[in-house]
């Protein structure tokens, strides 16, 4: 551990006492006294340190906060810390993100006089840090006997399973750490950070690597702040991988400074490639003047005023040497603001064909093989303010899904300032109107019969459905629960706009002689088509019975708790089914508070499988516009499920020997998967779920045991698909539904594995 004594830069609300003799002795005179104290010029590490506060007088319980002002000017404050008293004054411990400069002590104290001796900061070391937080986290936690023996017991499982690193991680997920421990600034400090042995590491993979293709960045450059282009040159300049070259187009910038900008770094290194183009071309044809001076064997694109991380082009050849197939790859990304800080990460899914019609999937970074780029043609002028859009639609179709790679790392840093789209969409709405035009010339050159339209956030597809369109059998299993049948059925026929269905009530033994009657008076009406099955409970064995006597080429899943909202909830999902490759395609359910309690299914979750965006109100976007936003995904719910009859048929329909109730949707979707069926999730098919209201929860000793027997065949059965969900980024938690940051994630660097 070192030792650093910290130097009084700044007092405010103190004085300095008028005995000249006694340095560092001040007086409070108001509210709110502090004392701004200076650390290493460089800035600071991340970690834990503890800062000891010598004193001339413990008169006075001092009870601070502490604020930490880094080297980008951000000033982040911690928590009220908990001080310890001790002999020569107090001290106290608690976590300093990294590039910290400055720490202002805030004190709570409004009288007095008294005499800081010596302010010093000590990093704790590896081993002491587990057992500092263990304390920090015990102390903040225990208001009883009960809550110590739980903290103890969490303790010890942690060492017990992972040691102090384990316990590390785990405690970096509570809320509070002897100070604000989660978010993405933590997450960072933690995971996101380059030492001296990593460097020596990446280094040494640079040189084992069989292959060092040359990737040509193409940067178009048009009167950007001078200071914002050269830092983004220089982001180019510190990659740790040598082989590149950037190739910049000045697209006649006014302002004189940038040409000289471009010349000076031009000539200083010779892998940087300028052309100073004589006419304003915008940016499409700016690129493609970059890209008449890339030699490379692959093409990764930054805007003249965005950054790379110094780590993006290792990361990039080490996926193209893992990869050898691959033509096109993609990095994670976030943001940053002028003054330097990263926030606002975006932990994209692997390749996912439906969420790229939906939104940029690709963005930055993204790297194209060269000859694919001349394939298609460069960039299109038409399409300026979305021209990246277009091109990554136009290259994505040629290729195959594992000709796709999604590299699960922050690579870039997308700059966030007035006027730009980074900030918001609306900030230039003529780029998304140009990312609509794209998207439907794209549609008609692969002689697609659909309509995109821009929905804000994001596109919506619209596909069209043959004349006439395909009878649809909706299933609906149901033991008596005659108000709940009641309520689906009426909600079908009053709300359903889909011309050709018919309902297929499965009752399940009911014994409700209203419920009977209910029923029967329904088939008598010909609004339903009745079917007895009496056998236990088994919801597998009723929805195959069902498709076993249906004729219809299309099926839908329906429980008897759900509720149509939007009339053209089969139109969406009908169209979706019959596009090619797609296997099931899951519908938008909320609460009857209209929260959603179905956006989609995502493995891994809780340990197995769970919903994401839970909770969320109607309308809210989500993460990255994802509750928003109609995408590929792992699995739906069999709530409100429609599929092919085909598709059905060739997985054998639903497990009804092993999953009787539990996860036989999760399991069925899986099976599609197998087969090269990708699932879908349409948040443009909207429905009530009153969930469980008819068949109850899993509360009894009986279900809980087949609960558990039916969890544990899945998980035996799907291990790989449970520990990682291509729909769904490593560095994400299993441990909520709602997209927060992984403590730790649960990939590791390159250089680390």
């Amino acid at each position: 551990m070192s030792k650093e004594v910290l130097e009084i830069k700044q007092i405010e609300g103190m004085i300095n006492s008028v005995d000249l003799s006694r340095k560092n002795c001040f007086t409070i005179e108001d509210d709110t006294p502090s004392i701004l104290l200076s650390t290493a010029s460089n800035g600071m590490s991340a970690g834990l340190y503890t800062l000891k506060c010598i004193t001339s007088t413990q008169d006075i319980p001092l009870s601070p906060r502490v604020f930490m002002e880094r080297l980008s000017g951000e000033e982040q404050g911690n928590a009220q810390i908990r001080c310890l008293k001790t002999r020569y004054g107090w001290k106290a411990t608690f976590w300093i993100p990294t590039d910290t400069k400055y720490l202002k002590i805030a004190l709570t104290e409004n009288s007095g006089e008294f005499q800081f001796l010596e302010f010093s900061l000590t990093k704790v070391s590896n081993k002491r840090n587990g057992l500092v937080q263990t304390l920090n986290l015990i102390s903040e936690r225990v208001r009883s006997p009960r809550q110590l023996f739980d903290s103890a017991a969490k303790v010890a499982r942690a060492i017990k399973n992972g040691g102090i690193k384990q316990l590390k991680e785990d405690l970096a997920t509570t809320s509070r750490v002897g100070g604000q421990l989660n978010g993405y600034t933590t997450w960072i400090d933690l995971y996101d950070q380059i030492d001296d042995k990593d460097l020596k590491s990446i280094q040494k993979r640079i040189d084992e690597l069989s292959q060092k293709p040359v990737i040509s960045i193409i940067t178009p450059v048009y009167n950007p702040a001078p200071e914002l282009l050269r830092a983004a040159i220089e982001s180019v300049l510190s990659q740790y991988y040598s082989h590149w070259e950037l190739c910049l187009a000045n697209d006649c910038s006014t302002d004189p400074e940038i040409a000289r900008i471009i010349d000076e770094y031009a000539e200083q290194d010779s892998r940087i490639k300028r052309v100073h183009r004589t006419q304003n071309g915008h940016i499409s044809a700016a690129s493609n003047s970059a890209l008449e001076l890339a030699s490379g064997e692959f093409i990764a694109f930054l805007d003249h005023d965005d950054e790379l991380s110094a780590t993006a082009l290792y990361h990039v050849a080490e996926a193209i040497n893992k990869n050898p197939s691959c033509r096109l790859f993609y990095s994670d990304e976030d943001k940053i603001d002028l003054d330097g800080k990263r926030h606002d990460p975006y932990f994209k899914s692997d390749w996912n064909h439906d969420l790229l019609l939906s939104h940029n999937l690709f963005t930055h970074l993204s790297v194209y093989d060269k000859a694919l780029i001349e394939e298609v043609g460069g960039l299109r002028s038409k399409y300026d303010g979305a021209q990246d859009y277009d091109l990554a639609l136009r290259c994505s179709a040629r290729l195959r899904a594992d000709e796709i790679c999604h590299i699960p790392f922050i690579l870039y840093h997308w700059r966030v300032m007035p006027g730009s789209t980074a900030l918001s969409s609306d900030e230039k709405p003529y780029a998304m109107l140009a990312g609509e035009r794209a998207l439907n010339d794209h549609l008609i050159a692969l002689n697609i019969k659909a309509k995109a339209e821009l929905i804000g956030i994001g596109f919506k597809v619209s596909y069209d459905i043959p004349t006439p369109a395909p009878q649809v059998s909706i299933i609906i299993p149901t033991r008596n629960s005659q108000k709940l049948v009641k309520q689906c059925v009426d909600s079908i026929y009053n709300k359903t706009s889909y011309p050709d269905f018919e309902i297929i009530l499965v009752d399940n033994g009911s014994d409700d002689p209203e419920a009977i009657k209910y029923f029967q008076d329904l088939e008598a009406k010909n609004q339903i088509k009745l079917i007895s099955d009496p056998r236990p409970f088994n919801y597998s064995a009723l929805n195959n019975l069902a498709v076993a006597q249906s004729n219809a080429p299309v099926l839908c899943l329906l429980n008897n708790d759900i509720e149509v909202i939007s009339d053209n909830w089969l139109e969406e999902m009908v169209s979706l089914v019959l596009q090619p490759n797609v296997g099931a395609v899951g519908a938008m359910l909320y609460y009857p508070d209209d929260t959603i309690q179905h956006a989609g299914v995502v493995m891994g979750l809780g340990g197995l499988a769970a919903h994401i965006h839970g909770g969320l109100e109607r309308g809210t976007p989500g993460y990255v516009g994802r509750a928003a936003l109609r995408q590929s995904l792992s699995a739906v719910t069999g709530a409100c499920m429609v599929v092919s009859r085909d598709n059905y048929e060739k997985v054998s329909g639903l497990d009804e020997e092993n999953l009787a109730v539990a996860y036989n949707d999760i399991d069925f979707c899986l099976k599609l998967q197998a087969i090269g069926k990708r699932n879908i999730w349409t948040p443009h098919a909207e429905l009530y779920h009153h969930e469980s209201a008819s068949r109850g929860y899993e509360n009894t000793p009986e279900k809980l045991m087949r609960f558990q027997k039916e969890a544990d065949f899945m998980k035996k059965k799907w291990p790989d698909q449970i520990n990682a969900d291509p729909a769904y980024s490593p560095n994400l938690t299993l441990n909520d539904c709602n997209f927060s940051l992984a403590f730790p994630p649960r990939i590791s660097k390159p250089w680390r594995a």
